[in-house]
């Protein structure tokens, strides 16, 4: 796969800072039961990197410490962790609001049908990737049956309450787009999804959160692939917005990895660009140290292309 990092490193993207900690977003390892074409984890079936209980107590620890008040895990498949289901218990314990990233086939994975009951019976909020309401479109990102798949499973999350008015179970869907342009018109598309997912399925969710996708790792290395590197990244800076700064998640957030050092987000992650330069690690959360400087880079741009983009969806 292709390092996109050494394109995107010399960038004129202002500059920004954190503001306060309101989410620690823990990526709880690479492993995936999929491997998606727009992934910039680059996660898979062989993965192998999984983050252990002694860094989830150190999170739990430094959330904490910096009255945190969601705690939002990702992946990968963060299910697929074996100690899932322990972590998610102590964070709710806490009175911490838990988020988990995830696409509902792994549901139907052998060992994994417990996943859509626990969720609902710890009142953690569901953000489930579904790139198109089109079969086609979704198969052809993430693998064929992917969409019948997803579909059953968020059938099963709605019978037990996710989505509906006043069962307190939030659903949020997720769409990327399959291919090197920017997400369309979030509230435009989130009719559409409503219309067409409650006509033809019977599905009802929350709300849907539009992803920009990011020229790093999978993603990156395609674009390289098929010659549209610098073409998608022109479309990103001549479509961004500074009235979107004030509103990025790197303001709000830190993303951990699965070995405990922080990062700015997720995306930073992936590119190993630690937050302020330092590698810093939960430990230096709990003496009371949050960094303040976000580093940077031109694939920044991809959340502040257009309507802006961020682990919620659009920012305007």
């Amino acid at each position: 796969m292709r390092d996109t990092w050494p394109l995107l490193r010399d960038s004129d993207f202002p500059a920004l800072h954190r503001e306060r900690l309101d989410t620690l977003q823990l990526n709880l390892g690479y492993r995936c039961n999929l491997s998606c074409i727009h992934c910039h984890v680059a996660a898979g079936p062989r993965r192998t990197e999984q983050m252990d209980r002694a860094t989830m107590e150190l999170a739990l620890e430094a959330a904490e410490r910096h009255a945190v008040g969601t705690l939002d895990l990702t992946g990968g498949s963060p299910e697929m962790n074996p100690e899932f289901r322990w972590l998610v218990a102590a964070a709710r314990a806490r009175g911490l609001h838990v988020m988990d990233r995830f696409n509902p086939t792994i549901a139907e994975e052998p060992g994994y049908d417990w996943v859509p009951e626990f969720l609902a019976s710890h009142g953690v909020e569901a953000v489930a990737s579904l790139p198109c309401y089109s079969a086609a479109n979704v198969d052809e990102q993430r693998g064929n049956g992917v969409f019948e798949g997803s579909i059953r499973v968020l059938q099963r999350m709605n019978a037990l309450g996710y989505g509906r008015p006043g069962s307190g179970l939030v659903l949020n869907l997720v769409y990327n787009p399959n291919g090197a342009f920017l997400p369309p018109d979030q509230a435009a598309l989130e009719a559409d999804y409503r219309r067409l997912l409650g006509e033809r399925f019977g599905i009802v969710f929350n709300h849907l959160f539009a992803l920009a996708n990011m020229p790093i790792q999978r993603f990156g290395s395609w674009l390289l692939s098929k010659g549209r590197f610098e073409a998608y990244m022109g479309t990103l800076r001549a479509a961004h917005r500074p009235d979107n700064l004030g509103a990025v998640m790197c303001r709000t957030l830190l993303s951990v990895d699965w070995q405990g050092h922080l990062f700015d987000c997720d995306f930073n992650q992936m590119l190993g660009l630690p937050a302020e330069g330092l590698r810093p690690h939960l430990r230096d959360l709990l003496s009371g140290q949050l960094p303040r400087r976000i580093a940077i880079g031109n694939h920044c741009y991809g959340c502040t292309a257009g309507q802006g983009s961020s682990c919620g969806g659009a920012l305007h």
